[in-house]
């Protein structure tokens, strides 16, 4: 759902021109129609809010900025790992199949076909859980 920066901030109960500020220190991100109207998205109403609640609590605008980017980063960083770790997970699967047979040309073929960031992700994980 897009909303316009009136029903966003009837949304919100702050003003548009919050919003627009809040938008021009990047704070908020909006997308522009081509008749170059502002559109936010539903994620806009809970970033407005944590806004609002860390201005509630002394931070500067900075401060706010700084901490939502790395709540950013670190959705990032988690979607990333989690994505690889999916694909680390079918790529074992594959592997232990290939145990079931005990062909030396299966254990060949297996070891060129596990990437070598899967390598380092499962050492990684070994240190990691030992």
């Amino acid at each position: 759902m897009k909303l316009k920066i009136g029903e966003l901030a009837k949304i919100t109960e702050v003003t548009k021109r919050t919003i627009d500020y809040y938008t021009n220190l990047g704070l908020l991100k909006a997308q522009r129609s081509a008749a170059n109207y502002r559109y936010y998205d539903e994620n806009a109403i809970s970033q407005i809010k944590y806004i609002e609640e860390c201005k509630r609590n002394r931070l500067s605008l900075e401060q706010i900025k700084e901490r939502l980017h790395n709540n950013k980063m670190d959705n990032v960083d988690m979607n990333h790992l989690k994505e690889k770790l999916e694909n680390l997970d079918k790529e074992i699967k594959g592997i232990l199949q290939s145990f079931e047979g005990d062909n030396q040309h299966k254990k060949g073929e297996m070891r060129n076909t596990i990437s070598h960031e899967s390598i380092s992700l499962i050492q990684t994980l070994l240190l990691l859980l030992s």
